[in-house]
């Protein structure tokens, strides 16, 4: 009975308490009594707990030794889509050898009969994703682990078989393939599902992180701001400098960022730590982009430079060469353009083969305003026409208020600068106004703040 009430007390204390839970859960497991079922349910909320406590690897290596001990059969099957679940999440080298590979090859047989399969079509989605291979095969392994486009019984926000890692993966697989429909109904039916169940820590806190992030990928940066500065409230009560708390403060910075408010954006990552060194697991977008971007508002291209080439290097070290999750190289072909043009050339053009190759309209349409960043003349015209075509096509409509005003300038046009000022206000992007608002005002020979 003793390992049972351990148990129980973990599975008590798990929302709202990490370093809690493993201690009751590793005491629960070093004795006997826990029947098989009982023992893999605990494995996993151990894994988890582990995860939200900064001990990845650790979680890894202990699911992986318990689905040794399991013949090959559902519950080893399950046991093996948690071990790809946290190496996926993982932030350094690869734990184990061709894990995209054994993934692929796992994931192929999966029909979506039942939730593990489910599962490893939704890892193999969100892998694909950070890799920056085809977003149409994202979309593709995504819907599959749906039922009739929904979730299916057993995967809903608050069963606790697989929690909330796995779905989130989903919601921002479908976030980053322009598929904010189905990314912004997922995390708004967890904000409901969390606050109807009375949860009110972490899982309640990555919820509207992750309403957030659809939000700021949809362009409504007020809203974004708003669920991000709420999410970090939840977020405080659990604990600083866990990965959650990292996913909250990074996404805040970048909203902040967009919005044109580089004073709050550089007063939240002070106060959130949102600086070296960086978690364990992965976060979206990449901190170190997000960090490079923001010291280059500042002013601090050196130090701006210094963090985005760190970020290059961790991104190689994964595979992850999606331009979207992690844009260092646009920013940092940006930074580049008169101080060494060549490499800002050659990263420009690395973008847009990786945009090509993830192939969404948010994702070509940024890579060609970055091409067109390092233009002038007719050449700029061009590719800031092509990149308003295939922004105006994407759901990301901050990313098309900032392509309209930059082919606004371009072409001495006011007519688009005031369709990019108008896209710009409905966005809160409160920096763009001001940059189309002052171009208006050069146009028509008025002073800055007449327009």
């Amino acid at each position: 009975m003793h390992a049972h009430v351990l148990y129980e007390l973990g599975c008590a204390t798990f929302l709202t308490a990490p370093a809690t839970t493993i201690e009751h859960l590793q005491r629960a497991m070093s004795m006997p009594g826990l029947d098989r079922a009982t023992r893999v349910d605990a494995v996993w909320r151990l894994s988890q707990a582990l995860l939200h406590n900064n001990q990845l690897e650790e979680a890894v290596r202990m699911v992986e030794a318990e689905a040794a001990r399991h013949e090959p059969g559902p519950i080893r099957l399950r046991l093996q889509a948690v071990q790809y679940m946290w190496e996926s999440l993982h932030a350094g080298e690869p734990i184990s050898a061709n894990r995209s590979e054994r993934l692929a090859e796992l994931a192929a047989g999966c029909a979506g009969r039942d939730n593990s399969e489910r599962a490893l079509l939704i890892l193999r989605g969100f892998d694909v994703m950070t890799r920056g291979e085809s977003a149409e095969e994202v979309v593709e392994l995504c819907d599959r682990a749906l039922v009739n486009g929904r979730l299916a019984p057993g995967l809903g926000w608050t069963d606790t078989e697989w929690g909330i890692e796995l779905l989130l993966m989903l919601a921002a697989a479908y976030a980053y393939t322009d598929r904010l429909d189905r990314a912004e109904a997922l995390c708004t039916e967890a904000v409901r599902a969390y606050e109807t169940a009375g949860w009110s820590g972490g899982h309640l806190a990555l919820a509207h992180a992750y309403v957030g992030l659809a939000h700021r990928r949809r362009g409504r940066l007020r809203e974004a701001e708003e669920a991000l500065r709420e999410s970090l409230r939840l977020a405080e009560r659990v604990g600083r400098g866990l990965p959650m708390y990292w996913t909250v403060s990074c996404n805040l910075v970048d909203t902040l960022l967009a919005r044109g408010h580089v004073a709050e954006a550089w007063e939240a990552a002070e106060r959130c730590g949102f600086a070296p060194p960086y978690p364990s697991t992965i976060i979206i977008p990449d901190p170190r982009s997000v960090r490079g971007r923001l010291l280059l508002a500042l002013g601090r291209t050196k130090e701006g430079i210094g963090e985005l080439e760190t970020a290059e290097k961790a991104a190689a070290v994964r595979g992850h060469h999606n331009p979207v999750t992690v844009p260092w190289a646009a920013d940092l072909a940006r930074a580049l353009a008169t101080e060494d043009p060549e490499r800002a050339a050659r990263l420009a053009a690395e973008v847009r083969r990786r945009a090509e190759r993830f192939g969404t309209d948010t994702a070509i349409g940024e890579a060609l305003r970055c091409a067109a960043a390092l233009e002038t003349g007719q050449r700029k015209v061009r590719l800031l026409a092509q990149a308003v075509t295939y922004l105006e096509a994407s759901p990301c409509q901050y990313e098309h208020a900032a392509a309209r005003v930059e082919y606004g300038i371009a072409i001495h046009s006011a007519a688009e600068l005031e369709r990019g000022l108008a896209l710009a206000r409905s966005c809160g992007a409160d920096g763009l106004v001001t940059r189309a608002r002052d171009a208006l005002n050069a146009e028509h020979g008025l002073p800055q703040s007449a327009y």
